[in-house]
């Protein structure tokens, strides 16, 4: 157990969607909710952190990573019910999109691996359909700005 099962309200995650050129940064879980899949790097958010300032930590906790300017990329619920219908999990995700700045990635603290993929290469790491809309809303974003 996390302490984050059946939560009375939403928890608040912050994400971040970071290129490097044609590339998109992806962390695969270490720890439930979703150990051993692959997504996007973030977490919770803490209390008295602000939303960008989160983003950034959990880029420097996962995987050794430092971006540029941030732009909002998209707001997704990440809901995972048990088998009676209940919330499990509930995660409200502000997803930031951003542009690799320095650091190599490697994975640490809640990850297990990390690693730069091209759109090509999508496929294989078996991303929700959120993950995929997040990452289309962060190169749209980045593309406008």
């Amino acid at each position: 157990m996390t302490g984050r099962e059946y939560p009375d309200r939403p928890w608040v995650g912050i994400g971040c969607i970071v290129f490097k050129g044609d590339a998109v940064l992806l962390v695969q879980r270490g720890k439930p909710p979703r150990m051993g899949k692959w997504s996007l790097p973030g977490g919770a958010q803490h209390v008295g952190e602000r939303a960008e300032e989160a983003a950034r930590r959990e880029l420097r906790e996962e995987a050794g990573i430092e971006v540029g300017r941030m732009e909002l990329a998209i707001v997704v619920d990440a809901i995972t019910r048990d088998a009676e219908g209940r919330a499990l999990y509930h995660y409200t995700i502000i997803d930031f999109a951003a542009e690799w700045m320095s650091g190599d990635a490697v994975a640490a603290d809640d990850v297990a691996a990390v690693a730069w993929a091209l759109p090509a290469d999508l496929p294989a790491f078996d991303l929700t359909p959120e993950t995929h809309r997040a990452i289309a809303a962060a190169k749209a974003v980045l593309s406008r700005a």
